[in-house]
């Protein structure tokens, strides 16, 4: 009875696994990893930058840098993964539009825990100086974690743009 019940646990961890990684093909880019520290049977911690391009505003990369535990329950996607996340976004091409914002709107977001954490990066607009900003913030289903960091975009011409779009015009 108890060799079945395990048998359950480790099949269920597999398929959770398995989910977790075909949703992260999905996600954001991995730019690279670096292991932080060395664990001889399981995997080790690691510090992963990923980049995400903004789903509402065209020419707007954000960068993250995010703790993946190692270990055992790293090996098998159940870790709770730190609050700890850094951001900086930046413009690559022309700044496009493609739909109306409302403050504090979510770009992207991603769990951090098999059941109950969340990481989230919202997006404003600071109309009086036409910039955009960026917050990265983790929650957790019982009690939150005040770790944030925030990125700020000053919308600029680019090459062969005559009329920079002004963000607050695009405010729900």
């Amino acid at each position: 009875m108890k060799r079945s019940k395990f048998l359950a646990l480790i099949s269920t961890a597999f398929l959770c696994f398995g989910a977790a990684t075909a949703l992260a093909q999905n996600g954001p880019d991995l730019i690279f990893r670096k292991s932080v520290d060395f664990k001889l049977l399981t995997p080790n911690d690691k510090l992963a930058t990923y980049g995400i391009d903004d789903p509402v505003i065209d020419g707007v990369v954000c960068y993250y840098t995010a703790h993946e535990k190692g270990g055992v329950a790293g090996m098998f996607g159940v870790a709770e993964q730190s609050s700890e996340v850094s951001l900086a976004c930046r413009q690559y091409a022309p700044i496009k539009f493609k739909e109306k914002f409302g403050q504090g709107d979510t770009a992207f977001s991603e769990r951090r825990s098999l059941l109950f954490k969340r990481m989230h990066i919202v997006r404003g607009c600071d109309a009086k100086r036409n910039v955009l900003i960026y917050m990265v913030y983790s929650d957790k289903l019982v009690e939150g974690s005040p770790e944030s960091s925030t990125s700020t975009l000053a919308i600029q011409p680019w090459a062969g743009q005559n009329d920079v779009p002004r963000c607050g015009e695009f405010l729900r």
